[in-house]
């Protein structure tokens, strides 16, 4: 997955709490597969005249702020998936669904979680200057909002060590590449019963 890093974009604020994993990916868009492009679904059902996200002054937006509980609702990867390949790098907001917050971090989608009120004025901030950017450094765990004001975040050290490198599970894994290798030799010795040899070429098994 790409590397989170530093982040200079324009921010969409929304005035919305408790949005789930429904709003933003409706269910009946899970069967399609990822090709079909699930930033085309992303808030399918919300876009009603008037939404942030539709506003040509935030166009080009690549960080969310929003409201408290975040991403709640359901456990479907999907929802990340629309944010991410809507354009999406970063969302901002007072609290997370546990499970959203994980499933981000697996493919490069950074939240940042500040106070309440801290994130309101942001919102307000984006709203009486719309396109203005938003600046993220995660090595220094720091958030520059329009007003040019430094905002600390916590992040927990591993998910930040895979979000920098741009490692998902997968990644994460192949990291013990020699270790396996290495298993699998010493086990193929040890028990050569568990994955007997290929048969020879032209040759059935019966």
């Amino acid at each position: 997955m790409e590397p989170f890093v530093t982040l200079t974009a324009p921010a969409v604020p929304l005035d919305i709490a408790n949005i789930d994993t429904d709003q933003l990916l409706p269910a009946r868009f899970l069967k399609k597969p990822r090709s079909a492009g699930y930033g085309n679904f992303l808030f399918h059902d919300e876009r009603k005249p008037g939404f942030p996200l539709d506003d040509p002054a935030y166009a080009g937006a690549r960080i969310l702020v929003s409201d408290r509980n975040f991403g709640c609702g359901s456990s479907r990867e999907g929802a990340v998936y629309a944010l991410v390949d809507g354009g999406f790098r970063c969302v901002v907001a007072p609290s997370f669904g546990d499970i959203f917050a994980a499933n981000a971090a697996k493919n490069g989608l950074l939240t940042v979680t500040l106070p309440e009120e801290t994130v309101a004025l942001l919102r307000r901030q984006l709203q009486a200057t719309p396109g203005a950017p938003v600046a993220v450094d995660l090595p220094a765990q720091s958030l520059t909002g329009p007003d040019g004001r430094a905002l600390s975040f916590a992040i927990d050290p591993f998910k930040k060590e895979c979000l920098v490198e741009g490692l998902d599970d997968v990644a994460l894994t192949l990291r013990h590449q020699d270790a396996i290798d290495a298993f699998d030799h010493e086990d193929a010795v040890r028990r050569p019963w568990v994955i007997p040899p290929l048969s020879p070429p032209g040759r059935g098994s019966g």
